[in-house]
């Protein structure tokens, strides 16, 4: 019952091969065909800028590792300048081109801080505004400290030196003068103790003015090893506004005292009394029984 169907599928399926064969299957027109792709010139142009692309990057990639050789980078820095938990590192000298702006410096524990530069070093200090407090300016031919109060201090924080605009103060216990021409004073100077070194002569000198030494409970001069001389071309004043003058020593010598006319007896004896005139001028008058002062006077007009 099934195989009439069967062999009919067969027959016309042989008369269909037998049909085409041989026999020619129009193609559709060319214009509906689509090429798909890049060729030609355009082709050879993607290639080559290809090519181009892939030897840039070649060479990118050759600088970019010449370049991180050359300047030492390293995970932990560049070069001599390392980045630790503190900050930043520099080993050895370093040149700075424009300004460097930080909050510390310091140097190892074993070397010093050296700053170098061929026209000045200069460190700023500004507040909040950007306004200069403070500045330190080393240059070839002075030194310039522009600030407030000017402080330097010991090892364990005691100020030796302060300098302000009202006043200079040296808390250290003692000031020492080593040059040769000593110290110069254009206005006055307090102290409570002048002491030249052991075995030098200590001189208080007035060129063209006036010598004056004041103290409210007196003024000691010693002289341990040596004389005391006090030189004046004009006059010598020694006074005390509430007390007396004591010269208390073994002998006291006025060389060069103005002497009166006496009795020529007196004078073989070669005893004279010290005399004083109204204005303070002292004299020399011939010894007697009684004095002479009187009959010398006339040396005080």
């Amino acid at each position: 019952m099934n195989e009439r169907p069967i062999a009919a599928i067969l027959m016309v399926r042989e008369e269909y091969t037998t049909a085409t064969e041989g026999a020619r299957l129009e193609r559709p027109e060319d214009q509906y065909f689509y090429k798909i792709g890049i060729y030609g010139w355009r082709k050879r142009c993607l290639y080559l800028f290809v090519l181009l692309l892939l030897v840039i990057l070649v060479v990118n990639l050759a600088l970019t590792i010449w370049i991180l050789k050359v300047m030492w980078f390293f995970p932990t820095g560049m070069g001599h300048l390392l980045v630790t938990k503190d900050g930043l590192r520099l080993e050895g000298e370093s040149e700075f081109l424009f300004p460097l702006y930080v909050r510390e410096i310091r140097s190892r524990m074993d070397s010093s801080l050296l700053l170098q530069s061929t026209q000045n070093v200069t460190v700023n200090a500004r507040n909040s505004e950007g306004e200069v407090t403070g500045r330190l300016k080393v240059g070839p031919q002075m030194v310039e400290v522009q600030n407030q109060q000017f402080q330097i201090n010991s090892k364990d924080g005691k100020p030796l030196f302060t300098a302000d605009e009202k006043e200079v103060a040296v808390g250290t216990g003692r000031l020492r003068v080593t040059g040769p021409e000593g110290a110069l004073f254009e206005h006055s100077a307090e102290t409570p103790l002048v002491q030249a070194d052991p075995f030098q002569e200590l001189r208080l000198e007035s060129p063209t003015r006036s010598l004056s030494m004041n103290a409210p409970r007196g003024v000691h001069i010693k002289a341990r090893a040596g004389n005391i001389e006090a030189l004046s071309q004009m006059d010598i004043r020694l006074g005390s506004s509430d007390g007396m003058l004591v010269l208390d020593t073994e002998t006291v010598r006025l060389p060069k005292l103005t002497q009166g006319t006496g009795d020529p007896a007196g004078i073989s004896q070669g005893l004279y009394e010290i005399c004083a005139c109204p204005d303070g001028k002292l004299y020399l008058s011939v010894a007697a029984v009684g004095t002479t002062c009187q009959e010398n006077s006339h040396v005080c007009l």
